[in-house]
């Protein structure tokens, strides 16, 4: 996941980065080794998913686009009194129903195992706070993407840590814990009236899941990672699909890579899903500009993706643009084309719309922490250091970009 508060801001906001912002940077280990043969196939685990009736959550149709933003912190920047605005400076009473008058359809949430273990004031989602959220994006007729972390904490391509509880389980141990912990926080989502449309069974897993206690570097999966770690993630991702299935056998289930600028580290990824049978329906991507290059990098890995012909879908279900000053470790400056203020952030999302629109396989846009707004907080919400969100942390007013979003349906 420095211009104009250089003095005051930016080095508390280098540190709130590394935290809050990990679910969309970098791990600093991208090496990229020659491709590997997939890993064969674990016929043990192949079986199709037994149809179990379940609810019926909203109807999609192969034409729908889904649109809209991570919402995750919501509750929280309510809780801490945001003023959020419209562009004409009336105040929102809803923000959810808001959106939802703007165009957008879709907003995402993501689950941690146990975010108590964390300090990090953007890991508080556990799963009464997403019952509660994904109920109201439920009854403002919207779709609920969510989004497993599978993590006490962020899980990003540098960290994806076991929860501290599953720590000392096997690895057999442990793909039963990860179907039944996905069943059960599903089963308790549908009882709340907050059935999810979309599931992300983990978040930017180019190099695997639940890789072992922090600090250790065992089962991870890189392009020339031993068969035998592929095989344990395959497996995992095929038990946690086995309880999206069984339980909300509408939605549709995103694997989330980040390895945009990429494109061999990326088709390898998914060349292994295939070879290994995951069931999934939409390919996820992360792509911000300022970590991963401008626009024609996104245009190669899309093509490349197409070009391989996986008949999946494809979403950018992470992106974002600063409107006032540059997002800590950005590494592309694309000021030339976009400048850091209202208008460039709405020019950025508009010509990222008409590139993904003539792409036919994907189907869904969504912007990461969309709701940051500092305006009226208090307590830790209160700095306005994030401003790649769509309010303004000065004003609490909607952003033009907010706007532009709904174009791309």
């Amino acid at each position: 996941m420095r211009k104009l508060l250089y003095l005051l801001t930016v080095l508390f906001a280098a540190v709130c980065m590394t935290t809050a912002l990990t679910g969309c940077g970098d791990d600093g280990d991208d090496q990229e080794p020659a491709p590997q043969p997939p890993t064969p196939v674990d016929t043990t685990t192949t079986q199709k998913p037994d149809p179990t009736p379940g609810p019926t959550p909203e109807p999609t149709t192969d034409a729908t686009r889904y649109v809209g933003g991570d919402l995750s912190m919501l509750t929280k920047y309510e809780e801490q009194k945001a003023q959020y605005a419209d562009k004409d400076g009336q105040r929102i009473g809803n923000v959810i129903s808001f959106l939802q008058q703007q165009g957008w359809n879709t907003l995402r949430i993501r689950l941690f195992v146990d975010p108590s273990q964390d300090k990090d004031k953007a890991v508080v989602q556990n799963l009464a706070y997403v019952k509660a959220l994904g109920k109201r994006i439920k009854e403002a007729g919207m779709f609920f993407l969510l989004d497993f972390h599978y993590s006490d904490t962020w899980a990003d391509p540098g960290k994806q840590w076991t929860p501290a509880g599953w720590l000392s389980l096997t690895d057999a141990q442990l793909s039963t814990q990860i179907y039944e912990y996905t069943r059960d926080c599903l089963k308790e989502l549908v009882a709340a009236g907050a059935t999810p449309d979309l599931i992300q069974t983990g978040n930017e897993i180019s190099y695997g899941m639940l890789w072992g206690k922090e600090g250790t570097n065992a089962n991870r999966c890189y392009t020339n990672s031993p068969a035998t770690n592929w095989t344990r993630f395959t497996n995992l991702l095929k038990q946690a699909g086995k309880a999206c299935r069984e339980v909300c056998p509408q939605a549709k289930i995103i694997l989330h890579s980040e390895r945009t600028p990429k494109p061999g580290v990326l088709t390898d990824f998914f060349d292994r899903m295939k070879a290994a049978y995951v069931d999934y329906d939409i390919i996820g991507l992360s792509y911000y500009s300022y970590f991963h290059g401008k626009l024609p990098v996104l245009e190669t890995a899309l093509k490349q993706l197409e070009a391989k012909n996986y008949g999946k879908a494809i979403q950018i279900v992470e992106t974002g643009y600063p409107s006032k000053w540059a997002v800590p470790g950005t590494e592309t400056d694309y000021t030339g084309t976009y400048p850091y203020s209202a208008e460039g952030q709405r020019k950025f999302t508009a010509d990222l719309i008409d590139l993904l629109k003539s792409h036919e396989q994907v189907n869904g846009l969504s912007w990461w922490y969309a709701e940051a707004n500092a305006k009226g907080t208090t307590g830790d919400l209160s700095t306005g250091w994030y401003n790649a969100g769509l309010f303004d942390n000065e004003t609490g007013r909607a952003l033009p970009a907010l706007y532009e979003l709904q174009s791309f349906k």
